[in-house]
């Protein structure tokens, strides 16, 4: 069996395969390709099977990855705290150019460092995602030479997009940074322990806290239910518009403006999350050189205009913070840590026990599940109770019968109702999610496959 044919059977068909391009990258002939479908990219194989090296099949996130020995081979230790991974500081700020932290999702760090970046010749590109590119509805990966591209693509962007397979464009010699998920790092960093050519001119790598993404398919039931006719096309869409935390909009042909506050919209996600959301166990992007998320407290909520947990994870990231500081380019303070884990201790817990639980069902139920190598403790009988109910939920929310009905119910009724039972939810399930997750350790379990 070919390392196509394995990829094909055991990934693609599986139904875990994250999208994230490596393998089409690593198709020395170049015939693989990457294919928009509603439920994400997904790459597509020459029929003879032909192209790719077995280190196609290593670094493959959707099969799992070993993360003790990625641990071990890029910093050179495990994490001391399992929540957070390897880091060296952990700020909360924004940056301190009011025009930059407007346009980004939340305080613009991430677009300002990759803008410093360029701008100290450290890096001659940036590799950024970028919504409406083909078209309003699509989003892909960019090669950004210039100020004015990275901050065309300073916003979130909620649905799959692969950012692996650039690597095949790349200009030998030129250094670059690069933009990605969890799921995208952790393959990226594979590939440069492989002392991959074009890997290794990735110097920095920068991405956002990952909780949950949404098919593609999500935009067209909102349209539907939003009764936008299909001759009335969308012109542009941005995720998180106008003051933080922002809100979907969505302009159409016909002059029609929708919108739908972040907290409303997310009613989406029981009906079309995505399989990598459900399965990745890294919420905070912990092998990127900087990890950025919203600060989401009271205080930093009351002051508006977006504020965000900076975590940086290696020396030469640190020291490029703290020149931005110097420079007067960010305005961040000191943060614990454990406070800034407790901001997102529910999207913790999701991935850190939750996928264990929900990887483990899988194979119980006799489908694939990538394997990580690394079991939570501690596990209550109580937690896994109700990550099995969650589960159901989602199973229930993903059947097209879910979908269909979905499609007629108004987000102005839809998006408070789930809102509401949502914070009802997490007021019921927080003892039970929260116990146990400030101490929790990772086991090693079982090497991935």
């Amino acid at each position: 069996m070919t390392i196509c044919d394995k990829l094909r059977r055991e990934v693609v068909a599986g139904g875990i395969c994250t999208g994230c391009g490596a393998c089409v990258a690593l198709d020395f002939a170049g015939a693989s390709r990457m294919a928009d479908t509603p439920w994400g990219p997904q790459p597509v194989f020459p029929p003879d099977g032909a192209g790719l090296p077995e280190v196609a099949w290593t670094v493959c996130p959707g099969k799992g990855v070993d993360y003790a020995a990625l641990y071990r081979s890029h910093y050179g230790r495990l994490p001391d705290n399992w929540l957070l991974g390897c880091y060296q500081r952990v700020r909360t700020g924004h940056s301190a150019d009011e025009t930059i932290r407007r346009a980004g999702a939340s305080g613009g760090v991430i677009t300002h460092t990759l803008i410093h970046l360029l701008e100290s010749r450290l890096i001659d590109a940036a590799v950024v995602v970028r919504q409406g590119v083909p078209t309003p509805l699509q989003a892909r990966a960019v090669i950004a030479r210039t100020r004015a591209e990275i901050l065309a693509a300073a916003q979130s962007v909620y649905i799959p997009v692969s950012t692996l397979d650039v690597l095949a464009r790349f200009i030998p010699g030129w250094r670059y940074a690069l933009v990605c998920l969890p799921d995208q790092a952790a393959a990226l960093r594979w590939l440069q322990q492989a002392n991959h050519p074009a890997a290794r001119q990735v110097r920095y790598v920068l991405g956002p806290y990952t909780g949950t993404a949404l098919y593609p398919a999500a935009i067209d039931c909102f349209l539907r239910s939003q009764r936008v006719r299909r001759d009335d096309p969308v012109t542009a869409l941005q995720w998180r518009a106008g003051d933080w935390p922002g809100y979907l909009e969505i302009h159409t042909a016909s002059g029609r403006v929708l919108r739908s506050r972040k907290i409303y919209y997310n009613y989406l996600i029981p009906f079309f999350i995505t399989q990598s959301s459900l399965q990745g166990m890294d919420f905070t992007n912990e092998f990127c050189d900087l990890s950025v998320g919203d600060a989401w407290s009271p205080r930093f909520e009351a002051q508006g205009g977006g504020h965000s947990v900076i975590t940086t994870r290696t020396p030469a990231m640190e020291e490029i913070v703290q020149d931005m500081e110097r420079a007067g380019l960010l305005r961040t303070e000191p943060a614990d840590p454990a406070a800034s884990l407790a901001m997102h201790g529910h999207m913790l817990d999701f991935k850190k026990r939750g996928s264990y639980i929900r990887n483990r069902l899988r194979r119980r139920l006799g489908r694939a599940a990538p394997e990580y190598g690394l079991r939570p403790e501690p596990l209550p009988v109580a937690r896994v109770a109700v990550e099995w109910v969650i589960a159901g939920l989602f199973f229930l929310g993903g059947t097209r019968c879910a979908r269909r009905a979905l499609a007629w119910m108004p987000e102005a009724v839809l998006g408070p109702l789930f809102n509401r039972l949502r914070l009802l939810w997490k007021g019921w399930s927080r003892p039970v999610k929260r116990k146990g997750l400030g101490t929790l350790t990772m086991i090693e379990d079982r090497p991935a496959r």
